[in-house]
């Protein structure tokens, strides 16, 4: 084992809820309406480098539930925490940084989604895991492509 494989330390300093937002514009009226709720659940994640080791990364889950054209609810929660990576190198830094670090984040704000659907009055809404491993790297094909293009264009002028 090389040295720097030695030195590697990966830490979580502190874990917390950065935002949240519960909104039911259409209550009560929501109610007393029949129909199948249909959900949709965006994600998004930032990185935030702090200092020396440490980078605040910030998953944000938002969940609109409608019943018909009316909204039931509207769920927005920014989980984040502190990450400590020590002896890693960028190539290594980026899939923990954008993979591992939401994975771990998602678990917390998935109670917080749940605990907050359920105080709303509505059924409890569990939320299924996510592949967190394959939207990284779907993000990162995006970002390659969109590279070649923009090489290919810088090329045609």
């Amino acid at each position: 084992m090389s040295e720097q494989e030695q030195q590697r330390q990966f830490t979580i300093q502190r874990i917390y809820l950065k935002d949240v937002s519960f909104e039911t514009p259409n209550s009560p009226e929501i109610f007393r309406t029949d129909g199948t709720p249909d959900t949709h659940l965006n994600l998004n994640t930032a990185v935030n480098h702090l200092d020396g080791d440490a980078y605040e990364v910030v998953l944000t889950l938002t969940l609109t539930t409608k019943v018909g054209d009316k909204t039931a609810y509207l769920v927005e929660v920014q989980q984040a925490g502190i990450f400590a990576l020590a002896g890693f190198t960028d190539q290594e830094k980026a899939p923990m940084l954008g993979s591992y670090c939401p994975n771990t984040l998602f678990a917390y704000a998935r109670e917080v989604i749940t605990d907050l659907v359920t105080k709303g009055s509505f059924p409890q809404m569990i939320l299924q895991p996510v592949n967190f491993d394959a939207l990284f790297m779907q993000h990162q094909q995006e970002l390659a492509k969109k590279a070649q293009q923009n090489s290919g264009t810088e090329s045609a002028h």
